[in-house]
Order: structure tokens, then sequence, then C-alpha cells
């Protein structure tokens, strides 16, 4: 029994996903043709309370799409030191729209509207670049799956709204936000002018993202998604799965949030750990003490057939999803429970 908690973006089409990608009918999405897509954008457009969607092939590349729709050439993009859009997307940023960072010191990768207005460069003030964008990640990755609560989201959009700057939502964990915190997608698109949405993480699809915002907002990501080589054929097959997802995979989060702070629990009593961060969802961070190996400890649980990731700078990563079952849950804990270093 092989049991991967690398990421929650392992996961495989379950049988019924499968059929009903095959039942699916199709088109050119190049040419807005496809029935499935149109079908997958306005639903989820619909969910959130937005105007419409656009599928993409990754959710790195509906981000791209948003930071260039938003921002010019030389401007700033404030976002936490973690985000994603920042540190995992390839300099893409830089590469795709020729922007900069102010990066922030944030809790768990989350950032505060206080924060926020203090990183705004004077737009009067031609030596330091414009600030055009702010952008937040919820869940956060690196923060070990932490969640936003709304009221300080509408604090940002405030600060937003007062300097002029666009508010772009990384959502790719976002269903997990929804349900951990009880929140209605709508109150999102009332705070966001776009949010990207991953259906391949805890949706278990096999690819696919989807950005939101209003139509004149997405008429023009439709070129930008043209440009970065986005444009798909018959891609129902694969909005299918998503359509899927959508209907079977969102309440049973809720599971994966359970096994991850079940996890957590077991870690907090072994004597090799020297902090776990605390759990919300269905990522979980912890670091080991200095006179333990990190390569030693993933080596091991390596030889327990469960697989684990780095995060570099000491940090360990475990990810719960569709596909890491009870019987596995049950494995794991009782061999965390033994392991010795």
């Amino acid at each position: 029994m092989e049991i991967n908690l690398v990421s929650d973006t392992i996961t495989k089409p379950t049988y019924e996903m499968l059929q009903y990608m095959f039942n699916a009918e199709v088109g050119d999405d190049v040419y807005k043709q496809d029935p499935t897509v149109i079908e997958l954008e306005d639903t989820i457009a619909q969910l959130f309370g937005m105007e419409a969607g656009l599928f993409f092939p990754s959710g790195t590349m509906a981000n791209q799409a948003a930071l260039k729709l938003h921002t010019q050439p030389g401007e700033q993009i404030i976002a936490d030191k973690y985000a994603h859009v920042y540190l995992y997307e390839g300099g893409g940023a830089s590469f795709n729209s020729g922007v900069s960072f102010s990066l922030l010191d944030g809790d768990r990768g989350m950032i505060t509207a206080e924060q926020v207005a203090g990183a705004i460069n004077d737009p009067e003030f031609y030596h330091s670049p414009l600030t055009s964008l702010v952008c937040v990640e919820n869940t956060t990755n690196k923060g070990g799956g932490a969640c936003y609560e709304l009221e300080d989201l509408q604090k940002i959009k405030a600060v937003c709204d007062a300097n002029n700057l666009k508010f772009h939502l990384d959502g790719a964990r976002i269903w997990n936000a929804l349900i951990a915190k009880k929140q209605n997608p709508k109150s999102y698109g009332e705070i966001f002018d776009t949010i990207s949405v991953c259906l391949s993480k805890g949706l278990g699809a096999p690819i696919g993202s989807v950005l939101l915002g209003d139509k004149k907002t997405i008429h023009r990501a439709l070129r930008i998604r043209k440009i970065l080589g986005g444009g798909m054929r018959q891609v129902g097959y694969l909005a299918a799965a998503g359509l899927y997802a959508l209907d079977n995979n969102i309440t049973r989060l809720a599971e994966d949030h359970r096994r991850a702070k079940e996890i957590a629990g077991i870690l907090n009593k072994r004597e090799w750990v020297a902090r776990v961060e605390p759990v919300e969802t269905n990522i979980l961070i912890f670091t080991i003490k200095s006179n333990y190996s990190e390569k030693h400890l993933i080596e091991k649980l390596k030889q327990k057939n469960i697989s684990i990731s780095s995060m570099g700078q000491g940090k360990l990563r475990m990810v719960t999803h569709l596909d890491y079952r009870e019987v596995m849950h049950t494995y794991v804990l009782e061999t965390l429970n033994k392991l010795e270093l």
C-alpha cells in the first residue's frame, strides 16, 4: 500500500468521474464552441456571483493572466512573502508582466489591511514603482493551509478601493477555505476583481482552473490565455471532470481536514518534532528538532511506504486528499506513533 501525502495534486479520477468525462459533449473551445466548458465556466461564475469565467489548463496560467490583466510593466504587486504567485510560478510575474513585488511578512501567509496600506507607494513619487495590484492566497500553501476571515479580506478591499488598486484572489484551495470556515462563495465574488479557482487539488479533477471576473475582464483574459498558449480544443472532456467534482467532491473536503488534524495530534506528541503549525484544512506543516535529520525522517517514512515532502528551511509537509483513504490514515497514525528516529 503506497501512501502519497506529498500533495493533493496527485489524485486520479474515480471510475464515476471517468464515465462522466467519457460522456461529455464537446466542441472546439478556441472558437468558444465547447458546451461542457461553457457550462463549467458559467456554473462556477454563478457560484461566486461573478459575471464570467474562463477555463485554463493550470492555476499558474490563470494567476499569471490575472496579473497581466491588472498591471503594466514596471508596476508593483503587494503580496505575502509566501505567495504562490511569487515563489512557485517560475518568475512568471517578471517574465510575463514585467512587474515587481512588495512582499509582506504576514501570519502563515496571510496579510492585513494595515500592512497593505503601509506598502503602497506614493503614486506621485515616480522614483518608486507604481503599486497597482494586491494578491492574496486562500488557503495559503506555504502558510500551512491557513484561511482568511471574510472581514479581513473586506478590510483589504477597502484599502484597495481607496487607493485605486485591483484585488486578485489566488483561490487554488478556496474550496477548502469555504468548507473550513462555512463561508458563502458569493461573499468572495463581492470582494475580488478576479478569482482563480483550481479543480485539480482538493476536488480531484485531473486538470484545470477557472479565472472569474466581470465580462469585460474575462473577454480580455481570452486574448492573454491565447498568448500564453492556453487555447485548447475539445477540452470539454476535462471540463466535465470539473463539473463532476463540483457536484460530488466539495463537502467531503471536511474528511481531509479531520485527517490532517488527527495527524497533527500525533506529531505534537512525538519527541523528535519541534513544532506543528496550526492545522485548519488539509495541509500540515511541521519541523523536527535540530538534532534530528530531515532526510532521515523522509527516508524512514518512505521505507514504510509513506511519502511526504520538504518545503526547505526545515519545513516538512503532508497533504491529505481524495485518494487518501481511511485505511491509509489509520496506518499513518499508527506508523507515526511508533516511529523512532
